[in-house]
């Protein structure tokens, strides 16, 4: 994808805006992590707190107020879909689950699409104080120095991650055949939480595999393009494209796609 000078220039506002606006969010979460939430369920293991849309109020608010022409997707919400070349995608907490039980795994993403592609992503953790950001063709970093993937060759060795579905207890595909065949291949197997966090660990070495089924677009778009622009390789579950509205990931170093694919199915 070639980028006109205008767009460029566009994206580069972005970029200067996103990371701090993505801070001021964070800043929510972490004084919401020690208050008392308040819970609802979206579903039967799918919640959303008073923090939740307060870190989206945020974001949307001042993203109008910056770019007005822009469109919006979040995830409780405030979206604003006009067709416009350029659009946002939002997910104020990723971690809710975590986030309400006091588990400390939770993030802020945030995302900026032009015509489609991802061309920037932004995810804060807000506990750890880590700012990962990837742009267009212009690699990743964790807090302003650049991030790669893991060089592992050998899954035996490989420390894997993944997530399930919200589905999970109505849902014959469940993920759970899938984590048996990788954990019984694999050095181990985690579950934490955050599938935006997940793509942000195996873009900075930290997993050298991600998988998960039937994510949503907010879950996925900023983590995708900062675990790519990390060297890593992104497809569905059969390698072949990956897009944030599709209901597969796989995520890993390039060097264990192959053989990560023969297991998720």
């Amino acid at each position: 994808m070639r980028l006109s000078p205008s767009v460029r220039l566009e994206l580069n506002q972005a970029r200067k805006f996103a990371g701090p606006l993505a801070k001021r969010a964070g800043r929510i979460l972490k004084k919401g992590f020690s208050a008392k939430k308040k819970t609802t369920s979206k579903g039967v293991i799918d919640l959303v707190t008073q923090f939740d849309f307060a870190s989206e109020k945020l974001i949307v608010s001042e993203i109008k107020k910056k770019f007005p022409e822009h469109d919006i997707l979040a995830e409780e919400g405030s979206s604003v879909e006009r067709e416009r070349p350029f659009r946002w995608v939002i997910d104020p907490l990723d971690g809710t689950t975590n986030f309400a039980h006091g588990f400390p795994l939770f993030c802020v993403s945030i995302a900026l699409q032009f015509n489609g592609a991802t061309v920037l992503g932004v995810i804060y953790d807000p506990l750890r104080d880590e700012l990962f950001l990837a742009q267009h063709k212009q690699g990743a970093t964790l807090n302003g120095r650049k991030i790669r993937v893991t060089k592992e060759k050998d899954l035996t060795k490989a420390l894997c991650v993944t997530g399930f579905p919200y589905d999970m207890h109505t849902s014959a595909r469940d993920n759970l055949a899938n984590f048996r065949r990788v954990i019984k291949r694999s050095r181990d197997v985690r579950r934490i939480g955050s599938a935006a966090l997940d793509l942000c660990y195996v873009a900075c070495g930290r997993f050298d595999v991600f998988w998960e089924l039937k994510l949503w677009p907010w879950d996925v778009a900023a983590g995708a393009l900062i675990a790519h622009e990390a060297g890593a390789r992104v497809t569905d579950f059969r390698g072949g494209e990956f897009l944030i509205t599709g209901k597969e990931i796989l995520v890993t170093n390039g060097r264990l796609h192959k053989e990560m694919i023969k297991l998720v199915r």
